[in-house]
């Protein structure tokens, strides 16, 4: 129960961030520019908390759903204007006065990424280098010679020096033509280039959780202790005592010679009491435990909630920058994940990417959750990714969308006129029916991650 409402406080709270900095981005640059704003919500349906500013009268709430927000402005398409404020409303401003407070919102989403990225790069991030751990017997990594140990250098005409980077430019270079131009460094120091040719895999090895099985390459190298790194806070590893750095020996007397034998047996025995024995400091403690159950692909799982010991933690190196080169990064990281997000989309459409990528609210929560217990650093990585994700999704030219409204302005600058209200209704009616269709699809998604 803990763990679910950790998920649901954790996915309330990303979504009126990033709706609150979305709308401010609208709010803030429409009174720049001398429009007058009504409302400003985080939220639908009834208001939990209301205040009216006695400057401007602008009405201040919170509702009580909080799965979105608007900004109401003064405008004579929604409601009477009286003479005095006509200058103030929307509708008649210039045009290009309109486009800005349209695109307002999306840029504060990627500023907002930036700033995020742009402090994360100046407090220090940890880069693990992109060594292989184990290839798969019979698979494309190793038809291409790839062995365990070797290192990732490039793929295709990118440099390479993270799996972060490698994961993204793998996908990349696939989805193009199924072929993948990789160059790697043997541990004698080698350098060898080799085409991996997945041909109509592509789309199925980019299907979540794909990518690196269907190659064959392992990024954890075998036999990883079960030493414990860290306990999730409230999981059942936590409930029973277990603590960091303990290393479990056995559990119901069955010995654990790696992670993967406390793997195999934790997940196959949801629900299951049992007695687990470790070495604390070198001392014996046994302790009880009861396993939780979680869903995972529609089967029922045991968790306990802790992570291994990363035996890849020499291989990771610590990077900080100042504040003017951690700006630099953060731009052009931000840049560099709305390109990828944008040609994945492209490559959506064109049935080279898979559509099972597109996640819906259930996911994102189980994401917020996931990310909030793993510490706040990657609980705001995950915001920023997520408000670049809502930046491109609003920029998208569908009626409903601030990019369709943009849409709508190019239109009447062209036409010189406004476009009659029921050209407009005809665009919103085709906007919602798209929009329900891409959120239909996201749940889709969601409910096939739930029940397998």
């Amino acid at each position: 129960m803990s763990n679910i409402i950790i998920l649901v406080l954790a996915f309330i709270v990303a979504i009126s961030v990033l709706v609150a900095v979305h709308e401010f981005g609208h709010f803030w640059v429409a009174r720049r520019l001398g429009i007058r704003v009504l409302r400003f919500s985080i939220g639908f349906g009834k208001p939990i908390w209301r205040k009216v500013s006695a400057k401007d009268q602008t009405e201040y709430v919170i509702s009580a759903l909080p799965l979105g927000g608007y900004v109401k402005m003064l405008d004579e398409r929604d409601c009477v204007v009286a003479p005095e404020d006509k200058q103030s409303a929307f509708n008649n401003k210039p045009i290009a006065t309109r486009l800005a407070v349209l695109a307002a919102g999306p840029l504060f989403n990627f500023l907002f990424a930036i700033v995020i990225y742009w402090i994360t790069f100046m407090i220090g991030v940890t880069e693990l280098r992109p060594v292989i751990g184990e290839i798969k017997a019979d698979s494309y990594a190793a038809a291409a010679g790839l062995r365990a140990g070797d290192e990732i250098v490039a793929v295709g005409e990118k440099k390479i020096r993270s799996w972060q980077e490698a994961t993204l430019a793998i996908i990349d270079d696939m989805v193009d033509d199924g072929q993948i131009t990789l160059a790697w460094r043997e541990e004698s120091g080698s350098e060898r280039e080799a085409i991996l040719d997945v041909g109509d895999e592509k789309r199925r090895l980019t299907e979540p959780g794909q990518l690196f099985d269907g190659l064959g390459i392992s990024v954890m190298p075998a036999n990883v202790p079960p030493r414990i790194a860290r306990v999730v806070a409230g999981g059942a590893a936590d409930r029973a005592g277990v603590q960091a750095d303990d290393l479990i020996v056995s559990i119901d007397d069955q010995n654990l010679e790696n992670w993967s034998a406390l793997y195999d047996f934790v997940r196959a025995n949801p629900g299951l009491d049992t007695q687990v024995r470790l070495l604390r400091e070198k001392v014996q403690v046994d302790l009880p435990l009861s396993i939780s159950e979680t869903q995972d692909e529609g089967q029922t799982v045991g968790v306990i909630g802790v992570a291994a010991a990363d035996p890849r933690v020499a291989l990771q190196k610590q990077l900080r920058y100042g504040p003017i080169d951690a700006m630099g990064k953060a731009v052009a990281f931000t840049g560099e994940m709305t390109v990828f997000t944008l040609r994945m989309l492209w490559r959506m459409l064109t049935g080279d990417f898979s559509v099972r990528n597109l996640s819906g609210p259930i996911t994102i929560a189980e994401y917020a959750g996931t990310t909030a217990q793993m510490g706040f650093d990657v609980f705001i990585k995950f915001l920023a990714i997520v408000s670049i994700s809502l930046g491109i999704l609003n920029l998208l030219p569908v009626p409903i969308l601030d990019g369709g409204q943009m849409v709508f302005q190019v239109a009447e600058a062209l036409k010189g006129s406004p476009l009659s209200p029921e050209t407009e209704l005809r665009g919103q009616q085709v906007g919602i029916f798209l929009l329900l269709m891409l959120m239909s699809l996201a749940f889709y998604n969601d409910i096939l991650r739930l029940v397998g």
